[in-house]
């Protein structure tokens, strides 16, 4: 199948009803009926593709059973015109990802309970890196012929959380597990922070198709992508939306179309990750006037009707850039 990366308009996906990846993906918590009900929405405003985060500990778990429900998600998206970009590994937030029930939201507070795949400890210890070869070479290999899937985003954004470049060996051998995959899908890890230094360029250079991240206000945000030019690859922003700063769809998407870079905005409806908060919120705030993530409300309500007119105008190639 021929992939054609300037036309993705999708979005990070996590059900309104999981607080992380882990409740996501665990059989007792896997919401197949809220799914398939966000998709929809996703689907009538004509996105065509969802960013979304694995999980290592479910997987070592239940490998069938996870896998099982991983399929259960790419027919979902298909039913409704979607490809999917899965994650496989990421440095974000906390960093002991336990299994069983999760904890509730923390009230006022952005991602409370996010938690890091395959966290910390497996990054830095390489006696665990036989489990991490396996997950990755299982789930790839079990869809590496699969239409349903449009690349593999193997790290979503190495060295956070204080990791900084300890991440970056596992980013390696990971690239390295992947390709002994045969995937027929592209490879790629985004850059998300300090752009020109030794990880990134490693990021640039292992990669497939360029994937990054911005949450800039609009001059950074064509810097960026200006930047990103020289590689002559598929580019695709895996992450952006920051109302606060300026960085919506108004202003973003017109840059977008212009370099031609697909997209993933962060994220689909608000529920109990609470991304619609700022990331300084602390416990007990109100939800903000202006959201920071997040289109639209759990019941499919949108937070801001012009953005939803401005997505389909965007899909239906009617929009002026």
């Amino acid at each position: 199948m021929k992939r054609t990366f300037s036309s993705v308009r999708g979005c990070n996906y996590i059900p309104r009803t999981a607080v992380n990846t882990i409740e996501m993906w665990q059989a007792e918590t896997f919401d197949e009926k809220t799914i398939d009900e966000e998709l929809g929405w996703a689907e009538k405003i004509r996105l065509n593709s969802v960013r979304v985060f694995l999980h290592y500990l479910v997987w070592e778990a239940d490998p069938q059973g996870f896998k099982a429900r991983l399929d259960c998600f790419l027919n979902i998206a298909e039913e409704h015109a979607m490809t999917v970009m899965p994650v496989l590994f990421d440095d974000c937030w906390n960093q002991e990802p336990r299994l069983g029930p999760q904890e509730p939201p923390v009230p006022g507070v952005h991602n409370s309970r996010w938690v890091a795949s395959p966290g910390r400890f497996r990054v830095l210890n390489r006696t665990m890196w036989r489990g991490l070869e396996m997950y990755v070479k299982d789930i790839i290999r079990s869809f590496a012929e699969d239409d349903r899937v449009l690349a593999w985003d193997l790290y979503n954004e190495p060295g956070n959380s204080g990791l900084g470049e300890k991440s970056l060996p596992l980013v390696e051998a990971c690239f390295k597990w992947a390709r002994e995959s045969s995937p027929s899908q592209p490879l790629t890890v985004g850059l998300w922070s300090d752009f020109k230094d030794r990880m990134h360029q490693r990021f640039v250079e292992l990669s497939d198709i360029v994937s990054f991240h911005t949450y800039d206000k609009l001059n950074d945000v064509i810097a960026k992508v200006e930047w990103l030019q020289q590689f002559n690859r598929p580019i695709l922003c895996t992450e952006f939306l920051r109302r606060q700063v300026g960085n919506t769809f108004s202003t973003v998407l017109p840059i977008f179309a212009k370099y031609r870079v697909g997209w993933y905005f962060w994220g689909l409806v608000a529920g109990k990750t609470q991304t619609y908060l700022d990331w300084g919120s602390k416990p007990g705030d109100p939800v903000p006037k202006v959201w920071q993530h997040d289109l639209l409300h759990p019941d499919g309500a949108a937070y801001d009707e012009s953005e939803i007119e401005l997505l389909l105008q965007w899909a239906t190639g009617s929009e002026a850039v």
